[in-house]
């Protein structure tokens, strides 16, 4: 899958609580595993598929996040999300940073 983002992300590993809705349907909160992150959107991984279009929020360090799903995808080990987040929504590093948090950028140039 071709990468098309136009900002970098970065890579996480914490657990969110996330619920989903389509089609008017509430889905139960699920567990998900907050893979990675950027200012306007994140991938999560889930044990089950959300439909492309579904809003879906969830809760990271007492900020809340929302947003649209824009792809999901099965990978060997769960479905793939990815979710733009709301208009006038951005995460910013400075504001909440999650627990295990991994910035590729710096450390290649750390190593370049």
């Amino acid at each position: 899958m071709q990468d098309r983002r136009a900002e970098a992300r970065m890579l996480c590993a914490d657990m969110v609580e996330v619920t989903w809705t389509a089609g008017g349907v509430r889905h139960p909160v699920d567990t998900a595993l907050l893979e990675d992150i950027s200012p306007s959107g994140a991938c999560l991984q889930l044990e089950e598929a959300a439909p492309v279009g579904a809003s879906i929020t969830w809760k990271l360090g007492g900020y809340s996040f929302a947003g649209k799903v824009r792809y999901c995808a099965y990978r060997e080990i769960g479905y793939f999300i990815g979710v733009e987040f709301a208009p006038g929504l951005k995460w910013s590093q400075t504001e909440l940073e999650p627990q295990h948090l991994l910035d590729l950028q710096k450390l290649a140039l750390s190593r370049g």
